[in-house]
């Protein structure tokens, strides 16, 4: 079964762990009885999470066409004849609309239905509750057929088994589309990025005598002088070298490589200091990442020109990335994930120093901060910046001491307790 990201914005994420089915469609019937037939409905809504009679009557409302979903049967029928591209069109509209959080973007959410008839959806990692617009058509379909109750934890266990599969057989297909293209780039060069080429002294007119079959010995000088016209060249261009260093390391340690060979070393600024050879202040690190970062130095580069602490350093690297930022700091941390992915490669401590970072960046005044950081915290997870070990340690850190009902870590316990939900759900399913 061929399978998919779910959400268009994630399409091209090799790593990405919510997947879904490709949609398949059979048109049915003929003349004014023509019907479109999706095949695995079934399959693609239960990967949303969302029932599937949502799925067909959304179809129906937006294509103005009567839709019938047979709860008995399974079956999902739209009126027309309507090809695959578009119903999957559609299809991504409603999970932008009815089942990714309008926060984080994560699909793990759940329909909720207020006592003033409002639909909303609640996101399991990061806690913000979304309002889907009203105005909609679909939302009176809701109103009047409610989700099901939450399921209970076997339930649960059964979603969370079927989704590690879908993710093992979505791994396996990247694989094999990975070793199809790289299989079709060996046809002009080999593997190592080695470019063979002979040379043509040979060519030319050969007499009659060339044609006769050599002795064994004369055969042995022929291959070497052979081996002499060949001539083993290293493809030196940017893509090849782009190439070898993407099959070696990690996305993120290339990424990081790359920009060291896309252009050439920016001159980096080294900080003041003063008559004791120290820096005059955390402002003077800030300022000198800020220019640093204008000059469009490397991540390793940037971390060596400062020489405060290893925590000041990160925390005046982090703030001078969100200088200017007023509102989505997850994006934009995303944006310049490179310089805190070399951040955490710096020892085991490494990634509680970029926490605290986060943590003294919202300290500092910014109520738009404070409420984005389960935000933040989940695109740091998501892309292997950040891991669940250290975001639960510097929690119960922050929280020691009744600390706990400061905003920042009233924000951060929807995240961190989904993390810790998910952990423990996944090791009673170890133990069984």
């Amino acid at each position: 079964m061929a399978l998919q990201n779910i959400g268009a914005s994630n399409s091209d994420d090799a790593f990405y762990r919510y997947k879904m089915p490709k949609m398949i469609t059979k048109i049915e019937g003929r003349g004014n009885g023509i019907k479109t037939n999706i095949v695995n409905m079934v399959d693609v809504a239960k990967a949303l999470a969302r029932p599937a009679s949502y799925t067909t009557k959304y179809f129906g409302c937006e294509l103005g066409a009567q839709s019938k979903f047979d709860e008995k049967t399974g079956v999902s029928l739209v009126n027309g004849a309507h090809d695959t591209a578009k119903l999957a069109g559609l299809l991504e509209i409603f999970i932008k609309k009815y089942v990714q959080c309008y926060g984080c973007g994560n699909p793990e959410t759940e329909i909720l239905i207020t006592k003033t008839q409002m639909v909303q959806l609640k996101c399991a990692a990061c806690g913000f509750v979304s309002d889907v617009d009203m105005r909609d058509k679909l939302t009176s379909f809701i109103l009047k057929n409610p989700p099901e109750q939450k399921k209970n934890s076997k339930d649960k266990k059964a979603m969370r088994r079927a989704e590690k599969e879908r993710l093992k057989e979505g791994e396996a297909a990247d694989k094999v589309q990975k070793k199809l293209t790289k299989d079709v780039k060996k046809g002009s060069s080999s593997k190592d990025g080695h470019v063979k080429t002979t040379s043509s002294k040979k060519k030319g007119n050969a007499s009659d005598d060339d044609h006769v079959s050599p002795t064994v010995s004369q055969a042995g000088d022929k291959d070497s002088e052979e081996d002499d016209d060949v001539q083993w060249q290293t493809d030196t261009s940017a893509e090849a070298a782009r190439q070898r260093i993407q099959e070696q390391l990690s996305t993120v340690t290339a990424d990081m490589v790359m920009l060291a060979t896309d252009e050439p070393v920016k001159k980096v600024t080294k900080p003041e200091e003063n008559s004791n050879g120290k820096m005059s202040g955390g402002k003077k690190l800030v300022d000198t990442a800020k220019e640093n970062l204008k000059k469009g130095v490397g991540p390793k580069e940037l971390l060596a020109s400062l020489s405060g602490s290893r925590q000041e350093n990160v925390t005046a690297l982090y703030e001078a990335l969100l200088d200017g930022v007023e509102k989505g700091f997850a994006k934009h941390v995303l944006k310049k994930k490179n310089y805190l992915a070399a951040v955490v490669v710096e020892g085991e401590d490494s990634q509680m120093l970029l926490l605290r970072a986060v943590e003294e960046f919202c300290g500092k005044g910014n109520p738009t901060a404070v409420k984005e950081v389960p935000l933040v915290l989940k695109a740091l997870y998501d892309v292997d910046i950040l891991e669940e070990e250290y975001v639960v340690k510097w929690y119960e850190e922050g929280c020691s001491g009744g600390n706990n009902n400061s905003p920042i870590w009233k924000n951060a316990k929807p995240f961190v307790e989904w993390l810790q939900s998910a952990e423990s759900e996944t090791e009673e399913e170890d133990d069984e």
